[in-house]
């Protein structure tokens, strides 16, 4: 059994960060790991309030998994600050981890913010040289590279950019572009796009599961065009069974 090892927020409704993160690496067959990076005041009508884990009980954490139990990957979320970016980053570096997926997780979709402004350039000189793949939607890749998104040439100029900064692949998720879902994988030569049908409604923590597919598949020796491919399916069988949950009808969860 592959043992992987999410690094990210904690929502209390278990719809995303570090809570669904356990649930997908469960249902996927391995062995789920957690270190909260921040945590979260927030339900299935969105976030209302951060706070960061210090960056020191954040080392500790880190150091008294890995120092015992070597995780075949490590996806990252919500990091929060500069602090707990760059601590991540010496942990991983400590410990030779060759599966590192990034999401970079900037903002919720109700609008705030979960990685303040000074640690953006943090994540993108400490973390992203290390990562296999980033996983970032169209509103983060446009943040990290200043570049309008509002086309799929805009989307290869933008991942270019992305990849200059060291990760192996970045994958651009293209949902919030008009027209089918199309999310583009990019990395040396290889360019492959993955286009869905668009599903209806607000779905809590799509991206959180996503990335948390992808690094159990990378975990269990997948290329990384595979994981993709196949996480995506996945996460596509499970939007049509994802449900409410809260009051927020609108607001639907994924189920395992």
């Amino acid at each position: 059994m592959k043992k992987v090892l999410s690094i990210a927020g904690s929502d209390p409704s278990s719809g995303a960060g570090i809570q669904v993160d356990l649930k997908v690496f469960q249902a996927l067959g391995a062995y789920g790991m957690a270190v909260p990076a921040a945590l979260t005041v927030q339900n299935s009508r969105g976030v209302s309030a951060v706070e960061p884990v210090s960056s020191s009980m954040l080392s500790k954490q880190i150091e008294a998994l890995l120092s015992d139990i070597v995780p075949d990957a490590i996806k990252t979320g919500m990091l929060l600050t500069k602090q707990n970016v760059i601590a991540v980053a010496a942990s991983v570096r400590k410990y030779k981890i060759r599966n590192l997926v990034i999401d970079p997780v900037l903002r919720s979709s109700s609008g705030k913010a979960l990685l303040e402004p000074a640690a953006v350039s943090s994540l993108k000189k400490e973390l992203f040289p290390l990562a296999r793949i980033v996983t970032p939607n169209i509103p983060e890749a446009e943040a990290l590279t200043g570049i309008t998104i509002k086309s799929e040439q805009d989307m290869d100029r933008a991942a270019g950019k992305l990849l200059d900064m060291g990760p192996a692949y970045v994958l651009i998720k293209g949902g919030h572009l008009k027209g089918a879902a199309v999310d583009t994988l990019y990395g040396g030569k290889t360019v492959l796009s993955f286009s869905t049908n668009r599903q209806k409604g607000e779905f809590h923590g799509t991206g959180c599961v996503l990335s948390a597919a992808i690094t159990v598949f990378i975990s269990q020796g997948l290329s990384v065009e595979k994981a993709v491919e196949k996480a995506k399916l996945r996460v596509d069988r499970m939007l049509k069974t994802a449900r409410p949950v809260g009051k927020n009808k609108n607001s639907r969860y994924f189920l395992f």
